[in-house]
């Protein structure tokens, strides 16, 4: 692996093979947490989380899924157990046999497939604003609204920067400041649309809703109490599916919840993975 830029207290890198997938460590504590980000972000999503948990005394790291930020792009469909694949290979690179994950929306799909497939390497698992079937989650008409929101402008030839601000209205709760709102448009200004639109299509076709019921890696599912796109009923559902989970809901956020509420969601994280060491 080789270094690509230091910045403040981390070091970005990019992971042995093909596609290599960059990653943003910071701290060098003996436990890790590695932070996987939603379809319209990146590593950088992470930056308070980054700060907080290397203070804390762990090594924390934060990558960016194939085909966004800097890693790789790559041929091929969007597929799941690919992508499980590509985190499990940032794990060798590490030279770790377990961290504690944290994924929101995306990151936390791609968490309950990563999970079942390599159930000996979560220490624990934190599940934000995620359900494990698009079909089964969304009616008929709300998953053809999600689609037409994100998958037609792009089509159509219009910029990322010209489609931030609805796409943060519709994810975003409705207090959000300033320098949070900035930090999503240049977000998704960083998106490729061939990427995002490969995502797009891998999280409409998304079930895992037998497969996590196995999953038994200490949980905890973080919904927000102002997300319209998971709202906290759906974390209900995905609880009482999952045997080994808890649920929480934060207040006063919405679905970008680490970014929109960054000490509750710290401090919940912490809590728990603090919990679960004891």
């Amino acid at each position: 692996m080789t270094a690509l830029v230091t910045a403040q207290q981390g070091v970005v890198r990019r992971t042995s093979g093909r596609p290599a997938i960059a990653y943003a460590q910071w701290g060098g504590g003996p436990e890790t947490v590695i932070f996987l980000h939603g379809i319209g972000g990146n590593k950088d999503n992470w930056f308070d989380q980054l700060n907080f948990f290397a203070a804390a005394g762990y090594r924390a790291v934060a990558w960016d899924v194939r085909g966004y930020g800097e890693s790789d792009d790559y041929e091929g469909d969007f597929l799941f157990e690919e992508v499980s694949a590509d985190l499990l290979r940032l794990m060798e690179d590490l030279e770790i046999e377990q961290a504690h994950f944290v994924g929101l929306s995306m990151g936390g799909r791609i968490l309950m497939d990563f999970a079942w497939r390599y159930p000996q390497r979560p220490k624990s698992l934190t599940i934000c604003g995620a359900f494990p079937s698009f079909g089964k989650a969304f009616t008929d008409e709300q998953r053809a609204e999600y689609l037409r929101l994100r998958r037609e402008p792009v089509l159509a030839g219009r910029s990322f920067e010209q489609l931030a601000p609805r796409l943060i209205e519709s994810l975003a709760g409705p207090n959000v400041n300033p320098e949070v709102y900035e930090a999503l448009h240049a977000s998704i200004c960083r998106l490729r649309p061939q990427s995002y639109l490969k995502a797009l299509e891998a999280a409409v076709y998304f079930d895992r809703t037998e497969e996590i019921r196995s999953i038994t890696a200490p949980t905890l599912l973080l919904y927000a109490e102002n997300d319209r796109l998971t709202p906290p009923q759906m974390g209900r559902e995905v609880h009482a599916m999952m045997p080994n989970a808890t649920l929480q809901i934060l207040p006063h956020s919405g679905h970008l919840m680490n970014l929109e509420a960054s000490q509750a969601f710290n401090e919940a994280v912490h809590a728990f993975i603090c919990e679960k060491q004891q």
